[in-house]
């Protein structure tokens, strides 16, 4: 088996590849450009209700308004993911050059759904402040250990958030706020590509250590919002209203990415670990899907008897 450094070694190439293939792909653009500025005056020192939002005739439901929150404060804990991908994946060369390039991306998010939440007032700023305060400075992210792990998690997650942010805009019902949602998710799923295409070739060099990775990430999987206070209440809100979850993981999340992409199920030359590994993770696969469709079930049910 190769060494961690090894499989960096091995896969710069790849890295500069892929790396010049997102420059090409992503546009250039402006949080200032979306956020509706227009909308925006002094907050008053007076305690925030619901109705202080100024949507454009749109009304958020409680599950709407945790998902923004959710999403934003995700957003904000970068400096910690930024940490953790660039101690597993290095500083220098293409892959070095790629994390920061990541990074620069990723701090436009946090600015513009921010701004979009304060010029429309969508949440309560004190509330929120407290909130991003309490998880900054806890800084609780996911941190995958290894390389193979760590292209794992990050092929599945920036997916996860890609779907999280797209979905939420489409339910806010106000236009700015989608504009503003979809810009983000725009970039999320270049982030996701990058990502799931660097996997790709590491299966073709450690196809073992990389079918052990993605048993271990699919079994343990965890949202980078986990540190939010409140975030097991904001999940049942979201995952109520369909935003995001299980069903929607497994549907949009592991069956593209680990069963087509990856074609785990189908790949050959595993070794007695691979095996192993794809033995575990089919069955998880199997349970996760069994769990899909109860939810869905449940969820027809309930638009039924609505």
């Amino acid at each position: 088996m190769a060494s961690e450094s090894s499989l960096l070694f091995e896969l710069e190439g790849e890295v500069e590849s892929l790396l010049e293939r997102h420059l090409q792909k992503t546009k250039e653009w402006f949080p200032h450009e979306v956020v509706p500025y227009e909308r925006g005056r002094a907050h008053q020192a007076h305690e925030w209700s619901p109705s202080d939002a100024d949507l454009d005739g749109a009304v958020l439901d409680d599950a709407v308004r945790s998902s923004l929150i959710v999403n934003l404060l995700t957003e904000d804990n970068l400096p910690y993911y930024f940490r953790t991908v660039e101690t597993v994946l290095g500083a220098d060369g293409a892959w070095g050059e790629w994390v920061r390039r990541w990074t620069a991306e990723e701090g436009r998010h946090s600015m513009a759904i921010y701004g979009y939440l304060m010029t429309t007032r969508a949440v309560d700023p004190v509330s929120l402040e407290r909130d991003r305060m309490a998880q900054v400075s806890g800084g609780k992210v996911p941190a995958p250990s290894t390389v193979h792990d760590a292209l794992v998690y990050l092929s599945l997650q920036e997916l996860a958030t890609r779907i999280a942010h797209r979905s939420t805009g489409v339910m806010i019902g106000d236009p700015a706020g989608e504009r503003v949602m979809s810009r983000v998710a725009a970039d999320e799923n270049l982030h996701h590509l990058f990502y799931r295409d660097l996997a790709t070739a590491a299966f073709a060099v450690e196809p073992d250590e990389m079918m052990a990775a993605v048993q271990r990430q699919v079994a343990g999987f965890e949202m980078p919002g986990v540190g939010i206070p409140g975030f097991a209440a904001h999940a049942r809100r979201i995952a109520a209203a369909g935003i995001y979850d299980l069903a929607v993981h497994y549907q949009q999340i592991l069956v593209p990415v680990v069963i087509r992409q990856w074609a785990v199920e189908t790949m050959s030359g595993l070794g007695e670990l691979g095996n192993r590994a794809r033995e575990a993770l089919m069955r998880r696969m199997e349970k996760s899907a069994r769990v899909a469709e109860r939810l869905l079930d449940r969820r027809a049910s309930g638009i039924a008897t609505a």
